[in-house]
Parts: C-alpha cells; structure tokens; sequence
C-alpha cells in the first residue's frame, strides 16, 4: 500500500456557532502535494451514545419517534448525546433508563465511529445491552414524541438487511450488536 500523508490545517474560523448542538468552521488547508484549499468545512456536533438493548425473550428495544433529518418518523435504538466529560459507558446507562425506563445485566461495547469522514460531524459510541428489564416508566426529555417498541430479533435483522432503519448510526450500530449477539450465542 502506498504511503499517504495526512492534510495539514493552516487556519480555522468558526463560520456558525449553534453550541452546545453544533459549529461549522472553515479550515484553510494544505495538501500532501502542496496545493492550497480554502473554506473547506469542518462541522462537529457533540458526540452520542447508541444502545441496542435485548430482553432475555431476544426481543431488541428501539424508538420511534419524529426525526428532522430524515424529515419523518423513524425507528431506531436509543441513543443520546454524551454529556461534557462523561463517560460513554455511563452515558448509554443513563439513555437507556430514560428512552426505555431499562436496566440492563451485561454491556458490550461495540465499538466507535467518526459520523462522516470528509466533514467530521462527531462520535457515535455504541453499544450492546443484555438482559434489559424495564425499571420504571421512560422519561426522555427529548423534543419529540416518541413511542418504545420491543421486535423480536429475526424481525429487527429481517428489517435492517432489507434498508428499514434509514440513519447511519441505527443502520452500523444493529449491525455490530447483531455480529456481538451471534458470538456471544444469544441467537
């Protein structure tokens, strides 16, 4: 493989502020071959936190509710934004007691991903919750509306494989924990 040389950031403005939800900036860069761009943009968002969490009747938890960015309602795991300082681990127990009133016997992480590769836009980390028992009554605080729904496992999967989850982060996230599952010999 060849040897390929990161891009080197020469200046960055912020271009729009929208803290805490988002920023976009505009990075003058310098390419490996000496090329010049400017303006390119960079947009951070804070980074989240995506449960997929499994009753022990292998039924998988997931929301539905209202989603601005693809402009309808979707269905996906619970996921929340990480707050300063925390913990993912920490914050996935607290999304998913408040999305779903759960706790959950066993956690596996899942892994960590960078949401675009060209522009940034934030952290997903995401995770596996075994042994979901509901504890009290969700409480998401959230904007929207939504409502928790619990699908057996093949349907989750049958869904998923045929594009029924339409964000990113659902979409990788239930593909990790159903890779996870199958080690682990849930299913």
């Amino acid at each position: 493989m060849p040897n390929l040389s990161p891009w080197e950031t020469l200046s960055r403005t912020l271009a729009l502020d929208r803290s805490p939800w988002m920023q976009v900036f505009e990075d003058d860069i310098r390419l490996p071959d000496g090329r010049i761009v400017e303006g390119y943009l960079r947009l951070e968002t804070p980074g989240y936190v995506m449960i997929v969490p499994v009753r022990s009747d292998s039924h998988i938890g997931l929301v539905r509710s209202y989603k601005r960015g693809v402009d309808g309602i979707d269905i996906q795991p619970p996921a929340g934004i990480l707050e300063t300082g925390e913990d993912p681990l920490e914050a996935a127990k607290r999304e998913l007691k408040e999305e779903l009133g759960c706790h959950a016997d066993s956690w596996y992480e899942l892994g960590e991903v960078v949401l675009n590769g060209n522009y940034y836009a934030g952290n997903a980390h995401f995770f596996l919750a075994t042994g979901c028992q509901q504890i009290a009554e969700p409480d998401s605080g959230d904007l929207e509306e939504q409502e928790v729904i619990w699908l057996p496992f093949d349907e989750t999967r049958r869904s998923w494989s045929e594009g029924g989850f339409r964000q990113v982060g659902a979409v990788a996230a239930l593909g990790l924990a159903f890779r996870e599952i199958e080690k682990i010999g849930l299913k």
